[in-house]
């Protein structure tokens, strides 16, 4: 995705902005997807069919390319097609339709459409938008193709590869001592994890996929092993967990190829592909079964616990579905942006999960939204009915849970 003009920026947008995006990847309709909620006004290509009567009372229909501006009352997303459809009334009229007329507008690739947020451009609309435009999505497999003295780091996604950094250091020959080639390769493996650090978001587990002839790649995997225990630094304790090894016949980008096609990378690379989201579900299980007041879910334990502090710095998480924020009651959108905002506020971490993964599908069996503390509070529930129920997209709920 990406935006329309060259002149537009994230930084200069505001709550009454519209922006125009151009969706270049089939992935892209996701994102669009996940952007435009019921509420929105778009505007986008349409084909509208029209009727015209004669003199002498013939009648003749043709089908007219224009621009429709509606407002959304519905959206449909076919995963599989990647075609997103969204319904509405007309609400800017031309000389083909009026005001309050019904119309679908189909979204396509290489085709520009234009949002405006019926609740403005809040933080978590601002981050979608963020994400929608970034090469580094959060799925995607972070890979690097390398050999001697040559690293590629590419991001890659279901459908397209990007090229983010080429690393080059030189490297004694062989018939030069084996002290100098050692060290010429350290230089190359520290030059390498510095621009992998820099060119990719590693705030979240996400999985790597490290290729080479020879030893080079496991050699460097051992490199960030030894960095991670000589720093005492976590994020690179991780990555080199994730890290997965694979052979390839030379250290140029073409490799990819054929390593992606491997049957044991592809089974290896789909079970980590949503790591973090996982993990943050069977942290949050972890702590439900060890009953120790830190884990609770549905709508208003979490948010008693969000306005207490509770979920701030020191290991506070908030997970809720994404769901939420295509709800069509703005005010119910509005309570869980400021309960985002909440959270980050107080220094914990937000995490947003689709419905359409795993883990998203596992919270949505709690409510669609949860919470784990920084400390433990026993009480959350004590206002709540015994026999409270889950939370509704579309409304607030009274879902409780007993800890």
């Amino acid at each position: 995705m990406r935006f329309v003009s060259k002149k537009q920026a994230l930084e200069a947008i505001d709550a009454d902005s519209g922006v125009s995006l151009l969706p270049v990847e089939p992935e892209d309709m996701w994102h669009a997807h996940n952007l435009i909620a019921i509420g929105d006004t778009l505007k986008a290509h349409a084909i509208r069919k029209v009727t015209t009567t004669s003199s002498t009372g013939s009648t003749m229909s043709d089908r007219i390319h224009t621009d429709l501006v509606i407002k959304v009352t519905s959206i449909f997303f076919d995963p599989a097609a990647s075609s997103l459809h969204a319904s509405g009334t007309v609400t800017q009229e031309n000389a083909f339709v009026n005001v309050g007329q019904y119309h679908t507008l189909d979204l396509e690739l290489n085709r520009p459409f234009t949002i405006w947020k019926s609740a403005g451009w809040d933080s978590v609309a601002m981050q979608t938008l963020k994400e929608a435009l970034s090469d580094d999505k959060p799925e995607a497999l972070v890979a690097i193709v390398m050999h001697e003295g040559l690293a590629h780091i590419c991001l890659i996604t279901d459908f397209r590869t990007v090229m983010k950094q080429r690393v080059e250091s030189p490297v004694a020959k062989k018939q030069s001592s084996a002290k100098d080639t050692a060290g010429g390769m350290t230089v190359f493996y520290e030059k390498t994890l510095s621009t992998l650090l820099r060119a990719v978001d590693f705030a979240n587990p996400r999985p790597i996929l490290l290729a080479s002839p020879g030893f080079v790649a496991q050699n460097f995997r051992a490199y960030i092993q030894s960095e991670a225990a000589r720093r005492l630094d976590k994020r690179l304790q991780r990555m080199a967990k994730d890290a997965v090894v694979v052979h390839s016949s030379t250290g140029y980008i073409h490799s990819l190829n054929e390593i992606l096609k491997s049957p044991e990378v592809q089974a290896t690379m789909r079970d980590k592909k949503y790591t973090a989201e996982t993990a943050l579900m069977d942290q949050f299980y972890e702590r439900l079964r060890k009953d120790d007041g830190r884990a609770w879910y549905g709508a208003k334990p979490v948010e008693k616990a969000v306005q207490e502090g509770a979920v701030g710095r020191g290991g506070g998480i908030l997970l809720i579905n994404n769901a939420f924020f295509r709800s069509m009651d703005i005010a119910t959108r509005k309570k869980y942006v400021a309960l985002v905002d909440k959270v980050k506020e107080d220094g914990g971490e937000a995490k947003i999960l689709s419905s359409d993964h795993e883990s998203g599908q596992r919270l949505d069996e709690l409510g669609g939204i949860a919470a784990i503390l920084t400390y433990p509070i026993l009480d959350l529930d004590e206002d709540e009915d015994e026999d409270g129920h889950s939370l509704d997209v579309e409304e607030s709920a009274e879902g409780s849970t007993v800890i």
